[in-house]
């Protein structure tokens, strides 16, 4: 893990950008790259992992056993999606343990009712402002490290508007909220509404065809954002690959004169951690 946390390249006034990560081949893939930080999406958990929509079916057992897995085998600090911490205050407690246990440097935590759903997808509740603020506090004092962040994702813009994302964005923050994240603005100038209004380090959700317009990390660099996640930039790109792959095959009845862009063995063997099994067999053969 690197030993550079995202609260100290924050207080440092970097810019995040994080690549989405659902499984360990993209999580080994991007923290090879130099990202500063990798994003645990709980879609992509909930589909690679589960095969079903992130609607709430993913429980803490499911999320925390692969964000330990992704945390521990890669370098790159990981901020992960903890959905509403899975149940009351108690639950929110024993989540924010159990990620930062799994080695979890930032912990997203959202303001929607049970079951919870994508940030764009339709139809989303959120409870009572008063009751996210209670996660939060508990959420900071259930952190055995300072180091560990508590994002809080506020997704009242779709059911009671920008004016109400803005208003609970700003009580979070009051009541601790490291890192705030304000879901699904639906324009340019709404990204630079909750950034002139929202004092404190902002994170945004880059998401190709979502309810949010894509903005470069210059733009919402300058804007005031902290932090840009990517949560399908793998995902997306790998169902198209694997879609084109399972389909020439279906067709050729072989992948003789395949087009499609592909790892060979050796790149394969080299990111799945071959070559230093091939070490340790040299050094220590059997008898």
């Amino acid at each position: 893990m690197s030993s550079t946390t995202l609260r100290q390249r924050i207080a440092d006034g970097e810019f995040i950008l994080a690549p989405g990560v659902f499984e360990m081949l993209s999580a080994k893939l991007a923290d090879r790259l130099g990202f500063k930080a990798l994003y645990m999406t709980g879609y992509g958990i909930s589909a690679s992992h589960l095969g079903l929509p992130d609607a709430g079916l993913a429980t803490f057992t499911d999320m925390v056993g692969r964000a330990r897995i992704i945390a521990e085998g890669t370098r790159t600090p990981l901020i992960a999606d903890a959905d509403t911490g899975y149940g009351g205050l108690l639950n929110v407690r024993h989540t924010v343990r159990g990620y930062e246990a799994a080695g979890v440097q930032a912990i997203q935590i959202e303001d929607q009712e049970a079951p919870k759903k994508c940030g764009h997808t339709p139809d989303r509740r959120v409870i009572a402002l008063a009751d996210m603020a209670r996660k939060i506090e508990v959420a900071l004092e259930a952190r055995r490290s300072e180091d560990t962040l508590i994002i809080a994702r506020t997704d009242a813009r779709a059911a009671l508007g920008l004016d109400e994302a803005i208003r609970r964005a700003q009580a979070y923050r009051h009541a601790g909220a490291d890192v705030i994240f304000v879901e699904a603005p639906e324009s340019e100038a709404e990204f630079e509404r909750v950034a002139r209004e929202v004092d404190a380090p902002l994170l945004a959700n880059m998401v190709p065809t979502g309810k949010s317009p894509m903005l470069s990390a210059d733009r919402l660099r300058s804007l005031g954002f902290r932090i840009a996640i990517y949560p399908s930039a793998a995902m997306a790109a790998a169902c198209a690959a694997m879609d084109r792959a399972y389909r020439y095959l279906l067709d050729h009845g072989s992948l003789v004169g395949a087009t499609h862009e592909m790892f060979d063995m050796r790149q394969l063997h080299e990111l799945c951690g071959f070559p230093e099994v091939w070490d340790f067999e040299r050094r220590h053969p059997e008898s």
